[in-house]
């Protein structure tokens, strides 16, 4: 029986896994290699190695409602999309609340993870670990949780770029970058169009006498604010995960790129990848198609090659008198603690069972979390893996064979590289509610739509037509969150309250409006009764059968 539990990491993923490991009456102990929780989103002027970096204007491009722990909304004053300074307190706020600090070591590195030598009886590990003054010590641990995240590895792929050694200026990672400091009255080019080229080349366009964006294969660029100045995340509903199923992919593209291309034509200015829409997860910037617009930013494709001062790309065209390169190429992933044979290699990827157990372990007592790439944000993601991972070390829910896991990774490869576009740094990618669906399933905390749809139809109006918020998976089963309702009713005020700072008039509801919401209600209601029949005709006379009242 689990019992004492090792946590590597104190950010958003070993939080929330010291919390799960609570509340299954585990006893964790988590190693913190720094002074403070909060992993990638605790700022420091300085990068430090293996360690993952932000910079100082750094700010959440996923809504707070979507972001936060599924029994802990975020302050309805804090704003939708919070700068990492705020990121970090809501974590305080959390550790504190739910007194997991009292659980985590800091300044202590782990060094090793082994198993022992009656592993195949016990799943125990020795965990080595060296404090800040450098004494090491050894403990043993009925099970272990590596949530060492996968920023901390910069790529810098220098042999790619040829001339690089003559290049006149400086160059470094966009792991170094803190801010534009450096680039006042420079000639900027960043390769990589990632969330992170975007905001650099953003930034520094404020300051610089002229920014380059060299992208290889482009990228579709999604705005923040969306339709009526609202959050984009606010329309990911269980109303569009349905339309997503019934409809052709497709057309479902064909849709999204028109919508964005109303806005700002990708061709026209110069983003239009090589792949469909949801074949990738799109840049979120606000602010780049009017730094393209307005001459500072400009986009170029890959790099070619660099000779002294001048860039040359593969179109033929030059950057000259060139002063700074930021190499926004990703991250290198690696678990550098743990024995090279406990993991599974499938594809490009680490191939791990749901994403989160190595498939080749005689006992299922090492778990990564976090460690997950989605349209979605992490917290959610990886609370879901740590209660499914308590679970499981409680002997709660058992796995399949290591055959049968195995198989089932295999399978998940495949359909990653059938419907995403993946490469060695990019190699994971889910469906943000198909996943989280999928473990909600296995943990018995799924909401049943047709359950809630007959027993608490105001609910099953929020469910099903308001975001996908973690609160859902609070309101049965296993952690049963008795706040779970009232929070998915409050959400939309939470989403209002930091803009309120000018008070109004009281705004009068329209009936054109009050009959398009209904009609499509309509709509949506034959859409999931048709979805659930064909999926599972047996579903709807079961639930029936069970409300009618039995006789005597």
């Amino acid at each position: 029986m689990v019992q004492r539990v090792a946590v590597i990491g104190a950010g958003p993923s070993g939080l929330t896994c010291v919390k799960a490991c609570l509340d299954e009456g585990m006893e964790p102990t988590c190693f913190e290699s720094s002074d403070d929780i909060g992993g990638l989103w605790k700022f420091k002027e300085v990068s430090e190695p293996n360690r993952a970096s932000i910079y100082r204007s750094l700010t959440i491009n996923i809504w707070k409602e979507m972001m936060c722990y599924s029994d802990f909304p975020i302050p309805a004053d804090y704003p939708n999309y919070m700068h990492h300074s705020k990121i970090l307190k809501y974590f305080r706020m959390y550790a504190e609340h739910f007194k997991m600090l009292q659980h985590i070591r800091f300044q202590t590195s782990v060094k090793k993870v082994t198993q022992r030598p009656d592993f195949s009886r016990t799943g125990q590990w020795e965990v080595v670990t060296e404090n800040k003054d450098g004494l090491e010590e050894r403990h043993i641990f009925d099970a272990v949780i590596c949530c060492s995240g996968h920023f901390n590895y910069p790529n810098l792929p220098l042999k790619d770029f040829p001339g690089i050694e003559t290049f006149e200026g400086k160059y470094f990672h966009s792991w170094d970058y803190k801010g534009p400091e450096d680039m006042h009255g420079k000639r900027v080019v960043v390769i990589g169009i990632g969330n992170s080229g975007g905001d650099i080349a953003v930034e520094g366009s404020r300051v610089a006498e002229q920014v380059y964006l060299s992208t290889r294969s482009g990228a579709w660029v999604i705005r923040q604010v969306s339709d009526n100045g609202l959050p984009v995340d606010r329309f990911n509903t269980r109303f569009v995960h349905v339309m997503f199923k019934l409809l052709p992919m497709s057309f479902l593209n064909w849709l999204g790129e028109k919508k964005l291309n109303a806005m700002y034509d990708h061709a026209v200015y110069g983003l239009k990848p090589k792949h469909r829409l949801f074949s990738q997860i799109p840049v979120i910037n606000d602010d780049l198609p009017f730094k393209i617009l307005s001459g500072s930013v400009l986009v170029k494709p890959n790099l070619k090659e660099i000779r002294g001062s001048t860039v040359v790309f593969d179109d033929g065209s030059t950057a000259e008198n060139v002063d700074l390169i930021v190499f926004a190429t990703g991250y290198n992933y690696d678990f550098p603690y743990l024995p090279k044979h406990v993991m599974y290699k499938s594809g490009h990827r680490v191939g791990l069972y749901k994403h989160v157990f190595p498939p080749v372990l005689e006992q299922p007592t090492l778990a990564i979390v976090g460690f997950i790439h989605s349209d979605g944000s992490i917290m959610p993601q990886a609370e879901m893996q740590a209660r499914f991972v308590t679970r499981v070390f409680k002997g709660h829910k058992k796995l399949p064979s290591n055959q049968t896991m195995i198989k089932a990774v295999e399978k998940d490869t495949r359909n990653i590289e059938k419907n995403y576009v993946v490469s060695r740094l990019t190699p994971l990618q889910v469906d943000f509610v198909e996943y989280m669906d999928d473990l909600a399933q296995d943990i018995g905390v799924r909401p049943s739509l047709l359950w809630l749809f007959l027993t608490d139809f105001p609910l099953f109006m929020r469910v099903f037509w308001g975001p996908i918020t973690a609160y859902q998976y609070r309101l049965m089963g296993p952690g049963k969150w008795n706040g779970a309702r009232r929070a998915i009713f409050t959400q939309l005020d939470r989403m209002y309250q930091p803009l309120r700072t000018r008070q109004l008039g009281p705004r009068e509801s329209s009936t054109a409006g009050r009959l398009f919401k209904w009609s499509l209600l309509l709509v949506a209601g034959g859409s999931a009764f048709y979805y659930i029949q064909v999926h599972n005709p047996t579903l709807i006379p079961t639930l029936m059968s069970k409300l009618r009242p039995q006789t005597v």
